[in-house]
């Protein structure tokens, strides 16, 4: 697929940790290329602070104006990026590895992640604004102050707060109840093994269907890997493969013009039929009627 992997930029007006990638902020972002680009591991908070932006988000037409946040989350493409030429914007970028931090995955369920897929913008408030400026001159005070003792564990302190005020905002604008669904843990081992689970999901992009390969990756049991993702995240392994499966096969509806049997073809399926039954089991549409709707939506 002609998509362009997006990366957070260094230079001036970039800040992070040393090199690392895992924070990078930037105070002042003009825009995106207006081909297809995809945040491909990082999650990314941007907050406008002048003009007028729109483009296309996963098939939803986005309109950002001054005071409105967005939340981009990774794998998600964009495209058909335009701006006024007084666009100014600010931004977080944030790894799966600060969500693990922050305990993402104990404080959101997967109706939380589709919720943040279809409703990832929210207008801000004045007061809203503030305390958002707030984060961000605290986030970017303690990056640039590096002889600090501790300052980095105040950093990731405080952007987990950030993301969680976030994701509050957010599910608030939907009217989601404020009560938080929390979740077990796992201890260390059980977030590490299912960092590294979601990871090769991600990496097979709908190739890899059978949670005993990916147990086998992992050198554990079917039933470890199960036992402790249902205590980590509460979820099966085959929920979360499922999951990761239709968004690959939603990307190659939307963005290729690869035919039934190419797709079902490239997903290992084992013909087009099959294909075609677990994508309408799953999707509630078949992959003729889902590739039709994109395609409607967008004229």
């Amino acid at each position: 697929m002609d998509i362009i992997d997006l990366k957070p930029a260094k230079g001036t007006g970039w800040l992070r940790i040393g090199e690392s990638d895992d924070i990078v902020i930037s105070e002042h972002f003009s825009g995106l290329p207006a081909q297809k680009v995809k945040p491909l591991d990082h999650g990314i908070v941007v907050v406008c602070t002048s003009g007028m932006a729109q483009f296309v988000y996963d098939g939803l037409t986005v309109q950002l104006n001054k005071n409105d946040m967005f939340l981009f989350m990774a794998h998600s493409v964009v495209e058909k990026f335009m701006s006024s030429v007084d666009f100014d914007c600010r931004e977080v970028w944030f790894s799966r590895g600060e969500t693990w931090n922050m305990n993402m995955f104990a404080k959101c369920t997967l109706s939380d992640l589709q919720m943040l897929k279809r409703h990832p913008k929210v207008s801000l408030s004045d007061e809203d604004m503030l305390l958002f400026d707030s984060y961000l001159h605290q986030l970017s005070y303690h990056i640039r102050n590096v002889s600090r003792s501790l300052y980095t564990d105040i950093v990731h302190s405080i952007l987990g707060s950030f993301l969680l005020e976030v994701i509050s905002l957010l599910r608030h604008n939907v009217g989601i109840p404020a009560t938080l669904n929390m979740l077990g843990n796992g201890g260390l081992h059980g977030k590490q093994l299912a960092d590294r689970f979601l990871q090769l999901v991600e990496q097979c992009d709908g190739r890899i269907r059978k949670v005993d390969e990916f147990a086998k990756m992992l050198n554990v049991t079917s039933k470890y890997l199960s036992k402790l993702l249902m205590k980590t995240l509460q979820r099966k392994p085959s929920t979360m493969i499922t999951f990761f499966t239709c968004k690959a096969i939603e990307n190659r509806l939307r963005f290729t013009d690869m035919t039934m049997q190419q797709i079902a073809d490239d997903l290992n399926f084992p013909n087009a039929s099959f294909f075609g039954k677990y994508f309408k089991e799953h999707s509630g549409m078949t992959p003729m009627e889902f590739r039709t709707k994109y395609h409607h939506s967008m004229e």
